[in-house]
């Protein structure tokens, strides 16, 4: 059993190991792309083989098996979408074997240090929906990055028509002051219409791709200003006056709402701790619980502890 044991436990350092050196190697990719990208038209020329995959022919297979499986399951691109929006520089097929494996890492390092089969299993569970949840904090940290900075951002705009410039002009001027999200995402709105697409469009389908409903409002008041006319800097002015007051508004709340999150948080994570605690430092005293009545009681605790997470964290989820 021991043996059992030590053995599950490599396994499972071993996969985290191939996830981490996997990780880097997209974090690499991302920023050779980068280094191309920024390149001056005509500089000096790119070799093929530096924006070519340079994956094993097995590991290439993998993860086209895996884009396949996701395409049959996701004709909308949601999970494409949902990638693209928190920034993260992987193919729906890299993710998901990404994510398959830290969930086999996961569980062989739960096995390796209990002993115990359902706690493994329970790690395969909470597997995925880790993944899933990785990505919308990523995509809720960066909508909440861009609506904290978009006032300022529309202000250092409206200074710039002020000033004289161009529309365009002055968004690429904000681009080159603003840290990202917002320089990303508007830089990609300079890039699109380098392309030959209207800036309002462009605009436009960047409040689409990020759903902030402040984002929304500034595009429709920029097509109306087109419309009817109007000086644009003094719009912006007063767009970001009003954006900033209900910024202000959701930090009051989220500053009122923190005791509640912490405590659901602490609730939620205090009980699953303890029980893994008590496993790996005494593993007989929880030997009662894997049987009988104890799987009974372990479901229903678990039950009853999601129902009030959820209820806590509804509770504490206020939209402004």
């Amino acid at each position: 059993m021991n043996a059992g044991i030590f053995a599950m436990l490599f396994v499972g350092l071993g996969l985290a190991l191939m996830v981490g050196g996997f990780l880097f190697r997209v974090r690499e990719r991302e920023k050779a792309l980068a280094e191309i990208l920024d390149l001056p038209f005509g500089e000096r020329d790119v070799r093929p083989d530096a924006v070519q995959e340079a994956y094993s022919p097995l590991v290439e297979g993998t993860i086209g098996l895996a884009g396949r499986v996701v395409e049959q399951f996701d004709d909308k691109g949601d999970v494409r979408s949902a990638l693209e929006r928190a920034r993260i520089p992987m193919r729906p097929g890299e993710y998901v074997i990404t994510a398959l494996g830290a969930t086999l890492a996961l569980a062989a390092l739960l096995y390796g240090l209990t002993g115990t089969v359902l706690i493994a299993v329970v790690g395969l569970i909470i597997g995925p929906f880790a993944a899933v949840s990785f990505v919308r904090y990523r995509i809720a940290k960066r909508k909440k990055a861009f609506e904290s900075a978009l006032p300022d951002a529309l202000t250092l705009i409206a200074s710039s028509l002020s000033a004289g410039h161009t529309f365009l002009r002055a968004i690429q001027m904000m681009c080159e002051e603003a840290e990202p999200p917002m320089s990303e995402e508007f830089a990609r709105v300079v890039a699109e219409t380098r392309l030959g697409d209207p800036l309002v469009d462009a605009l436009a389908r960047m409040a689409k791709r990020l759903e902030v409903r402040d984002l929304d409002w500034v595009v429709q008041a920029i097509r109306i200003q087109q419309t009817v006319g109007g000086r644009l800097a003094d719009l912006l002015h007063t767009l970001a006056d009003f954006i900033r007051a209900r910024e202000e508004v959701r930090r009051d709340v989220a500053v009122l709402t923190a005791e509640g999150r912490i405590s659901a948080y602490v609730l939620t994570a205090l009980a699953p701790f303890m029980f893994l605690a008590i496993q790996v430092i005494s593993p007989g005293y929880m030997k009662p619980m894997f049987s009988g009545m104890g799987l009974v009681v372990l479901g229903v605790t678990a039950m009853l502890m999601t129902f009030g997470s959820v209820v806590i964290f509804r509770m504490c989820k206020i939209e402004v």
